[in-house]
């Protein structure tokens, strides 16, 4: 089995380096079937599974874990609130957990700082544009509050946030009585977020990466091809290794067996090659960026304070 390095939180946990990223695509039938790549995962050693309530795979998580025959104790669970579900954390937590099949997250995310506006049965509701519909009448603030009752509560047993900015953090620390363990964002060698790295180090908060390989934008980069072919691996790996050399955990979503495996070896990076992919970053995004109407899930660059 792949020896995967652990980061350790500042709740005391220790938190697989490596995670499968458990997007499963947007159709109900693929969502189902998610369990499937996830069991290959965790055969092939994955111990770090990442949901969340939106992407409908919490279900096929519980599948996976079941057929693993893996002790639930020895897999990690991270699954995220919605940015509707604010007000409603500890009713959308639990319906996580009787998705999930358990009694406890390893981790709860506040999915996006933004509120989506209310509206019974639909998720994620829209104006006339397709932009999600957002209320300044909740905050982040009042949702980290709720979070941190779910965390005294001990069904979270770590809480954090995701696609949150220094400037949002900053936000946040004025009424936070926890410190969020994680926060989990785009990054990749085009992203490097170097200031928010540093910044959630001074603040003893540990980064998770999504879209960590950037896609074949960054995976063709001639600089990573150079150094696949040093350490004789593949693209992907010289990536993700990048990361946790940086001290990042990464969670990326593979459903061919060969690349899961591939994605859990790491390589020991010598640092002036950790340096030359860092030298990559151009502030680019490539996953979640602003629309021609300049909003990103309902929000600006500014309001996210990106």
């Amino acid at each position: 089995m792949a020896n995967v390095p652990r980061f350790k939180l500042n709740t005391g946990a220790l938190m697989p380096a490596v995670g499968l990223g458990g997007w499963g695509g947007s159709t109900k039938e693929e969502r189902e079937q998610a369990w499937t790549f996830m069991l290959t995962a965790l055969k092939a050693g994955y111990r770090l599974i990442d949901t969340a309530w939106i992407y409908g795979t919490e279900k096929a998580t519980a599948v996976a874990i079941k057929k693993s025959g893996i002790p639930r104790e020895d897999i990690w669970i991270t699954t995220k609130l919605h940015h509707q579900h604010g007000p409603f954390a500890e009713k959308f937590l639990q319906e996580s957990l009787d998705n999930l099949e358990t009694d406890y997250v390893d981790l709860y995310l506040m999915h996006w700082p933004q509120t989506s506006k209310w509206v019974e049965g639909v998720s994620e509701p829209t104006d006339e544009h397709g932009d999600i519909i957002t209320t300044d009448e909740w905050t982040f603030n009042q949702t980290w509050a709720k979070m941190e009752k779910l965390y005294e509560s001990g069904k979270a047993k770590a809480i954090g946030v995701s696609n949150f900015s220094i400037k949002n953090l900053e936000k946040l620390f004025e009424t936070a009585k926890v410190v969020p363990a994680v926060n989990q964002v785009e990054m990749h060698p085009y992203l490097a977020q170097q200031d928010l790295k540093d910044y959630c180090d001074q603040k003893g908060i540990v980064l998770t990466a999504y879209t960590p390989t950037g896609y074949k934008t960054v995976l063709s980069d001639p600089t990573i091809a150079e150094l696949a072919e040093k350490y004789k691996a593949s693209p992907a790996q010289v990536v993700l290794s990048w990361h946790v050399a940086r001290g990042v955990a990464v969670v990326p979503k593979s459903s061919n067996e060969q690349r899961q495996k591939e994605n859990l070896t790491l390589l020991n990076l010598d640092p002036e090659d950790v340096k030359r992919v860092t030298a990559l970053d151009r502030n680019q995004r490539l996953c979640n960026y602003a629309n021609e109407r300049g909003k990103v899930w309902g929000w600006t660059y500014e309001q996210l304070g990106w």
